[in-house]
This record gives C-alpha cells, sequence and structure tokens, in this order.
C-alpha cells in the first residue's frame, strides 16, 4: 500500500504548516483522510510503498537500506545509544509543546535504516490509536522492560516528557557504569596485547635467526636457550595447531555461555574473583538501585520494580536471589529477610532495603546507596587498574628478558671461548 507524505495547513492551529505521512490506496484517498482531519492540503506526493507481506506498511524505504546489513537481535543490543538519544529527543519536543506524532515524524528523519525502521513503526502504531508505551512493547528487542514501565505510567500521569527524560537520564548513567570497568581495564589489555605480540614476534622470527649459525657449529647450548628453541620451534611449526585450540576453546567456552547452567556457573565466578569480583558486584547493586528508585518514584509498585530490575540484571546470580525475594514479596514477607536468605546481597545492601521499607523513604535510600557504591567502584577500578599495569609489565619485561637472555647467552660463552 502507498505510503504519501504531505504539507498541510492546521486552521485548529493557528493556520500553521504541518507535515507528515497518510497510508491509503490511492493519492485521492489519502486527500479525503488529510481533510476529514480537518487539514488544507498544499502538497502530496507518494514517498514509498509497502509490500503486501511486509510487518509495517510505513517501512519500506528504511528497511531496504538496512537489508543489504542483513538483520540480527545483536543490532539492537548495539542500538542502545541510539535509543537513549531518540527518548531525550522525543522528550524535548514535548516539553515544548509538539505533538507525539509530529515530534516522532521529525525525530525518524535523523535516523537511517533500521533504528528509522523502528520509529516508523511507533509512529504508525500510535496513529491508529495505540498508546506509545504499547508501541515501544511490540518492539521489546529494542525498548526494555524498565523504559516501557516508565513510559506508561508517565502517559497515565500526563508526565510522558518528564518521564521520557528521567529515562534518559537513568540510560546515560547506567551506559556510563557499566563502561567503567572495561575503560579501567582497557590500557592494561593493550599492554598485554603488545607484549603478547612482541614475544611472538621474537620467537618466531628473531630466535631462529640468531640461534641458525650457532646451531651449525656444533656447540652445545645453555639450557635456557634449548628451552627457548624449543618453545619457538613449536610455535613455528605447530602455529596451526595452536590457533585451533585456541578457537576450540573459544567456541566451547561460548557454547557453555549459552546454557543455562553454564552461564549461571560463570557469574558466579565472576562474583568470587578477588577484587573485580567486588567491584562487578557492588557495580550490579547501583545498577539496581537505580532502577527500583526510578520505577518506585514514578508510581510503579514494588513488586512490578522487582521484577523489571530481575529482567534487566545480567548476573544469573544475583537475578535468581531477586526472583526469590519477589515471590517471598508476593507471598507477604518484608524485603530485608527475604535479601538475607538469599546470601547474594551484603548485610548493608539488606538492611537499606529493610529500613527504606519500614520508613517509606525506599527510594530515597537506594539513590544513596547508588551514590555511595558508586564511588566505591571507581576507587575499586582505580586500584584494580593501578595493581594491574606494573604486573603486567614486570611480567612482560620477564619474558622478553628471559628471550633475549637465552638468545644472548650462547653467543657471549662462544666469544670468551675464542
Amino acid at each position: 500500500m502507498p505510503v504519501f507524505s504531505y504539507k498541510a495547513i492546521d486552521p485548529a492551529s493557528s493556520g500553521e504548516l504541518t507535515t507528515g505521512t497518510v497510508i491509503a490506496d490511492t493519492a485521492r484517498a489519502a486527500r479525503d483522510q488529510l481533510r476529514q482531519r480537518g487539514l488544507e492540503i498544499e502538497q502530496i506526493r507518494t514517498t514509498r510503498s509497502r509490500p503486501r507481506n511486509s510487518r509495517n506498511p510505513r517501512m519500506e524505504k528504511a528497511q531496504d537500506e538496512s537489508d543489504s546489513r542483513g538483520s540480527s537481535p545483536r543490532w539492537f543490543r548495539q542500538s542502545s545509544g541510539q535509543v537513549t538519544t531518540f527518548l531525550r529527543e522525543i522528550s524535548t519536543l514535548l516539553a515544548v509543546g509538539v505533538p507525539l506524532l509530529e515530534a516522532l515524524d521529525t525525530v525518524s528523519q535523523q535516523y537511517r535504516g533500521r533504528f528509522q525502521t523502528v520509529i516508523l513503526q511507533l509512529r504508525d502504531d500510535v496513529s491508529s490509536g495505540v498508546a506509545l508505551a504499547e508501541a515501544m512493547r511490540r518492539q521489546s528487542e529494542v525498548f526494555d522492560e524498565l523504559a516501557i514501565a516508565i513510559t506508561h505510567v508517565g502517559e497515565n500521569a500526563g508526565t510522558l516528557d518528564d518521564s521520557l527524560a528521567q529515562v534518559a537520564d537513568f540510560r546515560e548513567r547506567s551506559q556510563q557504569l557499566r563502561g567503567r570497568v572495561g575503560t579501567a581495564l582497557m590500557y592494561p589489555l593493550i599492554v598485554l596485547l603488545m607484549g603478547l605480540g612482541v614475544a611472538v614476534f621474537l620467537m618466531s622470527y628473531v630466535v631462529p635467526n640468531l640461534l641458525s649459525m650457532l646451531i651449525e657449529s656444533g656447540r652445545p647450548l645453555p639450557t635456557t636457550t634449548l628451552i627457548v628453541k624449543t618453545l619457538s620451534d613449536g610455535l613455528r611449526h605447530w602455529w596451526w595447531l595452536i590457533l585451533a585450540g585456541v578457537l576450540g576453546l573459544g567456541l566451547t567456552f561460548n557454547m557453555l555461555l549459552s546454557t543455562e547452567r553454564g552461564r549461571l556457573s560463570w557469574d558466579r565466578l565472576q562474583l568470587k574473583l578477588p577484587l573485580l569480583g567486588t567491584i562487578i558486584r557492588k557495580q550490579v547493586i547501583v545498577r539496581l538501585s537505580l532502577i527500583i528508585a526510578a520505577l518506585m518514584r514514578s508510581g510503579v509498585e514494588f513488586v512490578d520494580t522487582l521484577r523489571i530490575a530481575r529482567q534487566t540484571t545480567t548476573n544469573r546470580v544475583l537475578a535468581s536471589s531477586l526472583e526469590d525475594c519477589e515471590k517471598a514479596v508476593i507471598a507477604g514477607r518484608d524485603i530485608g529477610p527475604a535479601l538475607a536468605e538469599s546470601g547474594a546481597f551484603s548485610p548493608a545492601v539488606v538492611q537499606v532495603f529493610a529500613v527504606g521499607q519500614h520508613s517509606g523513604r525506599l527510594e530515597d535510600m537506594l539513590e544513596r546507596l547508588a551514590m555511595d557504591y558508586d564511588k566505591q567502584v571507581q576507587t575499586a577500578t582505580a586500584r584494580l587498574t593501578a595493581l594491574l599495569e606494573p604486573i603486567l609489565i614486570i611480567v612482560l619485561a620477564t619474558v622478553v628478558g628471559f628471550i633475549a637472555f637465552a638468545t644472548v647467552m650462547p653467543i657471549l660463552e662462544a666469544g670468551n671461548v675464542l
């Protein structure tokens, strides 16, 4: 079915020029629809057509741009930054008085490909009378449960612009938290990769060339040199087997993580790691506290906040504990004892939930807990980075020095003999 873009004058808004799109069989039918809305048509033209088997009648152009890249759920996870920007822009337009449909039309023009397809689908659903939260729920692979729940509350309360701004604020802060550990480990990882690259180059190219003359002379090689020569020969002749082994381990690890039991074991192992496990646990608690506080301030019931927080928690151990806690709260028990029984949360966290529930200020106390734990995560991350850097440098210097020592020693011994 064709999709027509139009420019028209809206007498209801003091004769302002408005633009948008409309779906109709013919241009005449499109004009009739616009006249029924009370619009005075200035221009109308065909923009794109809908295939009969297409899910969205207004998306073909955006879909065509994305078909060459394929469709994968992985893209939707990678579009988190676009979703945050989209929510922020819609909130801004609504705050200055732009109607929701016009806001969606305006924002959709700033994107291309798949994400434009998502916005156009939202616009079509909303124009057909569907609430924005429900339209977002129909695309749950893009919009998470937190954004949907707060949007729903904002629509019911008439504060949609504030609710969308609150979601955008939370997503921005959450993205900063998520990337903090990765950013802290980036420099040590680069140092490690560079060191391994230098070691492989020395073992595969430098060592064989230096030792070839000594081997031809028939002189016995020191033990350290024999060790390095054996490793060098193995790397040169069996590199394909080593590479296959590394790839096999990677695939096996990925397969284990794809199972619920394997992912649970991996998440449990992460929490037990010294220093890093504490950082991961506190980082998850910060995110949980912010989610629950944001939802409760928006008017979402506490049981629903627990469910949404559990669904957005990536660590299976803590998510399982929240599920048990949710069941206990539904059964009428207090939140504090339920969290204490799980054993996944520290006594301080349990006490905050218990006191917050009895005082009726749980969201305030959770925000304070998130701020305190966020500072602790920053401090612990800085300590971890400061600890890893010298350790890696010492280890890599030892490896390279051992290779150099094993290579130079027979040359020095040959010089002493001469």
